[in-house]
């Protein structure tokens, strides 16, 4: 349009995911991901307050089973070129992460409310933020040992835990040849002279434990680079358009 200024264009690549399985090693071959677990032993090793970890594959017909408290629901998308809010973007659709954790004290990773039990009655699914009823779902699920405090520590280790588990299978998602795409969407941030201007202001946690968000990581959804709202005060921050499409933002209530 005329007298537009573009400043910024995000360019998002999705990759369709028909069936997810464990295996030897993370690929993403004909609409297949593979899962390998070897890292959650190094994970392990860095993580003290951490027993141990349980991944589970959950089909689209298996959400009758019992899940510990679900602290977030995260797509696997990764930077290819550029930082986050432009450049191009690869993510993987038909499956989603979800992080749960319990102690071995029995304590649910939750406050004021948790949402540990059957998966199909604590989550609804379809909604903004959940996988649909035919999205395959990777529970990255967290057991911390007995004796801990139930402070930030403890919630922030199984974020950090699973971006670890996560980034593993982004380095794979990176590789792919970007023309194998089966949607590509393009976004741009403009400045439109002489139209009104638009701000939107979404009011986020930064109180707790639980309620605390990260922003600017460096992979979108991910925590690693990413600054807690709490550590910043709590002061306003301005992000564009592109920066929020592509996961500037990680909820972690």
């Amino acid at each position: 349009m005329e007298n537009e200024i573009l400043l910024r264009r995000l360019v998002i690549k999705s990759f369709h995911i028909d069936k997810v399985l464990f295996g030897d090693r993370n690929s993403i071959e004909n609409g297949t991901l593979t899962i390998s677990k070897e890292i959650t032993d190094l994970i392990l090793e860095n993580e003290e307050t951490i027993d141990s970890i349980n991944i589970n594959l959950i089909s689209p017909e298996d959400h009758n089973i019992w899940v510990n408290s679900i602290m977030d629901i995260i797509p696997i998308s990764t930077k290819v070129l550029g930082q986050l809010g432009e450049g191009i973007t690869h993510t993987l659709t038909g499956v989603y992460v979800m992080l749960t954790g319990m102690s071995q004290d029995g304590f649910q990773m939750a406050e004021f409310g948790s949402s540990e039990g059957i998966l199909k009655e604590t989550m609804v699914l379809g909604r903004a933020g959940t996988p649909s009823n035919t999205d395959f779902i990777i529970n990255f699920d967290v057991i911390f040992k007995r004796g801990y405090p139930f402070d930030r520590n403890l919630p922030l280790a199984a974020h950090r835990s699973c971006d670890k588990f996560m980034q593993d299978i982004r380095q794979v998602l990176k590789n792919i040849d970007g023309r194998q795409g089966a949607e590509v969407k393009e976004y741009y941030d403009k400045i439109r002279p002489g139209k009104k201007k638009v701000v939107i202001i979404k009011q986020i946690a930064g109180q707790g434990a639980m309620y605390d968000n990260q922003l600017f990581p460096k992979e979108p959804s991910g925590f690693v680079g990413g600054r807690s709202i709490i550590d910043m005060g709590n002061v306003p921050i301005i992000v564009t358009p592109n920066e929020y499409r592509d996961g500037v933002l990680r909820a972690m209530t």
